[in-house]
């Protein structure tokens, strides 16, 4: 997998200069019209995590690939890209135009949790498909976004982040968040995101050398000095899923996006997600993926 493009090398790569209050500012913010930056980039932008977020309004025909799933766009989509997870977009016609903005974490430091938003949570959608009477709204945020940014307005940094929650709050109104039959406790809810926050904090794997250390609901339970079984019955009241489930259902995540995006052995991937024997990981993933790795390597590599 590609290293992680940092925020400097976005600009270098992209645009061949560099702001020179990048290094100087607690965190940063810019917007640009995605027709500008495709007259500057070369070649397709590799598939890899930057190290700053991206919100991107694509009109055209696309692809988005994003961990392990890919969604294709006929018109207009908004998609939201964070440090933890690798993505790219493919252009899949010469019509394409649109906006991005991106922003470093510290940007909003102190500015609202911004990780608690659904578009920024591990497993959940990224791209939202916008219809012709959404996309004006959208469009409206990105250039009152350029008019603050190149305003003289003291507080146009506090506008601009009232601007950037807007867009997230008009992409959760496109998608209500599906109701729950579960009657959760406080208890449950904190181990329940105690345990998320560990799983995630193991991934994405980005070295042969890597190995996931925590594997089995013991091991999880262990670090949150719980008995295991009241860990299954927090995940269970809060997810509707086991431990187990939650674990096998991330390593298998894991698996699909190093056999896509990676020329790693299936031995080496194996390993990575804490498989001593690659005849382990090769069972795991039939039983859990319904289909050999190297059957899927061949079918979905991009």
């Amino acid at each position: 997998m590609n290293k992680v493009e940092t925020i400097e090398e976005f600009y270098k790569t992209k645009l061949n200069w560099m702001p020179d209050n990048l290094k100087k500012e607690l965190g940063h913010f810019n917007v640009f019209r995605l027709d500008k930056c495709l007259c500057n980039c070369n070649k397709p932008v590799p598939y890899s995590r930057k190290d700053y977020f991206k919100i991107s309004l694509l009109k055209g025909k696309n692809l988005i690939h994003y961990a392990d799933r890919t969604v294709e766009s006929d018109r207009y989509a908004l998609v939201f890209s964070n440090p933890m997870i690798p993505y790219k977009w493919e252009a899949l016609d010469e019509d394409q135009s649109g906006y991005f903005c991106i922003f470093t974490e510290d940007f909003f430091s102190q500015y609202g949790l911004l990780k608690e938003y659904p578009m920024f949570k591990p497993g959940q959608n990224k791209v939202y498909i916008l219809s012709d009477e959404q996309l004006p709204e959208v469009e409206a945020i990105y250039l009152r976004m350029y008019n603050e940014l190149n305003s003289d307005f003291l507080y146009k940094y506090n506008a601009i982040r009232g601007l950037v929650f807007e867009l997230i709050h008009n992409a959760i109104k496109m998608q209500p968040a599906e109701a729950t039959c579960y009657s959760t406790s406080n208890g449950a809810t904190r181990i329940a995101s105690l345990f998320a926050e560990l799983l995630e904090r193991q991934f994405p794997i980005e070295s042969t050398l890597q190995s996931m250390k925590l594997r089995s609901p013991i091991d999880f339970a262990g670090q949150l000095s719980v008995h295991v079984n009241h860990l299954n019955r927090s995940l269970k009241e809060i997810t509707g899923k086991t431990t187990s489930q939650l674990i096998t259902e991330r390593v298998s995540q894991e698996a699909r996006i190093l056999l896509r995006h990676t020329n790693w052995t299936i031995s080496e991937v194996g390993y990575c997600l804490g498989f001593e024997e690659s005849s382990h990981f090769i069972n795991f993933f039939k039983k859990n993926c319904n289909e050999t790795p190297n059957s899927f390597r061949g079918r979905t590599n991009v």
